[in-house]
């Protein structure tokens, strides 16, 4: 059992997971950060937490629908990159997938706004850190 002020060891990172979903314009949609959550008005990609027990790819899947009210097969993903940053008591390991074809029209359910964005003008955008890093790839895919 552990007593008060015991150290119980590193805390394992927060494991997110985005996506890249890329229209038939090669421009990929963001979505901004809502009111009262932390980076509130920061454009990022769309996704989430992976719950304990879930793949990332189940967690992502569940994600958009939650999220933006399409549907993305697990056959239509693919993994592109990752980002690693440092949180005040962990860190957050940011997954991100590339996706080209979904079910549905994607909708602000759980942002403040959606917005399709070609990549050169990401950089102009207020971003998180874990999603700014990842636009030079996001740049040389497309």
């Amino acid at each position: 059992m552990l007593k008060i002020g015991e150290d119980i060891g590193p805390v394992p990172p927060v494991i997110v997971v985005a996506v890249a979903m890329v229209d038939a314009d090669g421009r990929v949609l963001l979505a901004q950060r809502p009111a009262g959550k932390q980076h509130a008005g920061l454009w990022e990609f769309p996704g989430g937490k992976v719950d304990p027990g879930e793949t990332p790819e189940a967690a992502l899947i569940r994600e958009v629908t939650e999220e933006l009210g399409v549907s993305i097969s697990a056959a239509c993903i693919a993994p592109a990159t990752f980002a690693s940053v440092a949180l005040a008591e962990r860190s957050l390991v940011l997954l991100l997938y590339v996706c080209r074809k979904w079910q549905g029209v994607p909708r602000a359910i759980e942002a403040a706004a959606l917005r399709w964005v070609r990549p050169v003008d990401m950089h102009a955008l207020a971003m998180p850190p874990a999603d700014r890093s990842m636009i030079g790839l996001i740049e040389a895919l497309l």
